[in-house]
């Protein structure tokens, strides 16, 4: 394991271009856990979540994910409030296609009327004209699939989106939505303790489309202590969290980690995984101790 020196840590983790001519630091950061409990409401401490997102900026994280639901909208209006106006590489991803009814409540809605009002919210909830990508964050088995992503295709001829996404979808699926349009980005859950997605990722890889792994140290679990990493981190002289976020680093080149946080200090650690240089060998090692 090498670690590499840099002012910005984010610039070690490598760069992806978002349907070839928007690039990015491939580590990022999810702006989920900015609201309240169950991803709901405003969070408990504003000012930190304007620090966590301005701190990451500064440590040269240019790809936040976020998305309509994240509160719902709370998250998108802080980082308008924290970053506006934006930095010119700064990459805003959001999504829509999940409605809250409270805390803790995901449900699926693709309706097109439904997809057009959300993205224009988003807009303005962003301080944005266009939305450079815009993920369908889950695919509604209600409306057909052309229904959903012809409206972002539309939206996308407007002017009003850039690159479209999908998200937690099979291989199958990304092919369908691939004879719809050109999709930019998938985004599923992926961690070192959950590959299920395997066959997404190495799909997404050969197509050269990035794959966005969210859920990516699950939520900590990873990171707790006397859990599945906590004694390899202590060789390497890193956290258990870190060790996780370089291993995704490593496992693909069009693998983007976006953990997310709502503290300054969790964000500095994390984004040191960039840092953090694995052989082959130590990433088969690590997948084996997970």
């Amino acid at each position: 394991m090498n670690r590499q020196n840099t002012s910005r840590p984010a610039d070690a983790s490598g760069t992806f271009a978002f349907g070839g001519d928007l690039t990015v630091n491939r580590l990022g950061y999810g702006a989920m856990q900015l609201t309240g409990p169950g991803v709901w409401g405003e969070p408990k401490d504003p000012a930190e979540a304007i620090r966590v997102l301005r701190r990451a900026v500064e440590l040269g994280i240019n790809f936040i994910d976020t998305a309509d639901s994240y509160g719902p909208f709370v998250s998108e209006r802080l980082i308008r409030e924290a970053l506006h106006p934006y930095p010119d590489d700064l990459l805003i991803a959001t999504k829509g296609g999940l409605t809250r009814p409270g805390p803790d409540d995901w449900r699926p809605v693709g309706r097109p009327e439904y997809l057009r009002q959300q993205t224009e919210l988003s807009l303005r909830h962003l301080g944005v004209e266009r939305i450079d990508l815009y993920q369908l964050h889950r695919i509604d088995e209600k409306v057909p699939l052309a229904d959903q992503l012809g409206e972002l295709v539309l939206l996308q001829q407007e002017g009003k989106v850039r690159h479209i996404g999908v998200s937690e979808v099979t291989v199958q699926q990304l092919k369908e939505a691939r004879a719809l349009t050109n999709i930019a980005s998938v985004q599923n859950r992926y961690n070192l303790a959950d590959r299920s997605a395997e066959d997404v990722l190495n799909y997404a890889e050969r197509e050269n489309i990035a794959f966005i792994p969210w859920f990516p140290i699950a939520t900590g679990e990873l990171a707790s202590p006397g859990g599945a990493l906590d004694a390899a981190a202590k060789q390497y002289g890193a956290s258990p969290s870190q060790l996780a976020l370089a291993w995704l680093l490593h496992r693909s080149p069009v693998m983007l980690p976006i953990p997310g946080t709502s503290q300054t200090a969790h964000l500095e650690e994390n984004t040191q995984a960039a840092r953090i240089t694995l052989t082959d060998d130590e990433c088969d090692a690590l997948a084996a101790a997970v």
